[in-house]
């Protein structure tokens, strides 16, 4: 950072200058320097910051997902919140995770390569109590699993991964498939110790409880559509889906859709006592003409002015006027 000039280091220059005792162009300094970006070549940044930003909104979504399925699951309130999203080498993911710890491997189809999702055993035992019916306790010293254990962990991170399948629908289709377990990242050689990936970390919070998970994808799966994981592209693909296949799904449900239709052909007060003695073939008064129009009700609002009659010997009634629409008042 350059020095800071005092105001009378400041008046002295400008004396100096201006009797001639400094040169003008001695002060100027050269601004032609080109700036020099250091590269390490070891740990190239294979993904964009715009890209990093995608996959953050993506799995917010995930986030989200994933926390409203656990506390139905595990019938606790659980919170899962996205904490960062950042590029590392594998070597650095596999050697930062604690032993013993959960690591599904996934296979991520279409898309080439696997996916891994790590859980910490800080939030595992919890879970696997809350489902054997504890009240949701952890282990005070971490150990290792037992088959029952994996089995119950197994079937729940199926459906997790699962999960993923809605937030990275406006990129891709892709369907998870869940191929082992493991519970020591050393054993966990899926690609090269130097190959980049990007780690989704999350906070999963139940109880008192609180642990990280991790989503590891590499860069090699996801370069066949990485210029597909942009915000541009997202919201474009988001925006398309909207138009064209969420609207026809909507059109097909509403016509689809039934509704009660009750004609009213009058109405009259009486008395209890009267009701209470009304026996067949008696006559009640209505506040209709014959010849005037009766209010039909769509889900008890009146909504068309309708005239009764006989259609194929059966009573029906046809549209005269229509009374009020939904859109007409903002329904």
């Amino acid at each position: 950072m350059p020095d800071v000039l005092t105001q009378s280091e400041i008046d002295e220059l400008l004396k100096a200058i201006s009797t001639g005792d400094l040169d003008v162009r001695e002060v100027v300094q050269d601004t032609t320097e080109k700036k020099i970006r250091v590269y390490d070549f070891k740990r190239p940044n294979k993904f964009a910051k715009d890209q990093l930003r995608t996959l953050e909104m993506i799995h917010e979504n995930y986030a989200r997902l994933v926390s409203t399925f656990l506390s139905g699951y595990l019938r606790t309130f659980v919170t899962v919140d996205l904490i960062s999203v950042e590029q590392l080498t594998y070597y650095e993911f596999t050697n930062s995770l604690s032993n013993p710890t959960i690591m599904a491997i996934s296979e991520f189809r279409p898309l080439s390569g696997n996916i891994v999702v790590e859980v910490n055993y800080s939030i595992t035992y919890p879970i696997i109590d809350r489902i054997l019916g504890g009240i949701g306790k952890g282990e005070a010293k971490p150990r290792n699993f037992t088959e029952i254990e994996l089995t119950i962990m197994r079937n729940m991170l199926e459906k997790m991964l699962n999960l993923l399948i809605e937030p990275w629908k406006n990129v891709i289709d892709i369907t998870p498939v869940l191929s082992k377990l493991e519970t020591n990242a050393q054993f966990v050689q899926i690609m090269s110790p130097n190959e980049t990936i990007a780690l989704i970390t999350m906070r999963v919070k139940i109880g008192d409880y609180e642990g990280m998970m991790n989503l590891c994808i590499p860069h090699l799966s996801i370069e066949p559509i990485i210029n597909k994981i942009t915000t541009k592209y997202w919201f474009t693909s988001s925006n398309n889906r909207v138009s064209e296949l969420d609207t026809t799904v909507l059109e097909r449900r509403i016509e689809n859709a039934s509704v009660m239709l009750r004609v009213v052909l009058g109405e009259c007060e009486i008395t209890v006592e009267e009701f209470s003695e009304l026996r067949v073939g008696d006559v009640l008064l209505l506040d209709k003409k014959c010849d005037e129009p009766l209010d039909m009700y769509v889900d008890n609002r009146a909504t068309y002015r309708v005239k009764p009659g006989v259609k194929r010997n059966k009573l029906a009634v046809k549209v005269a006027e229509v009374i009020r629409r939904g859109d007409e008042t903002g329904e």
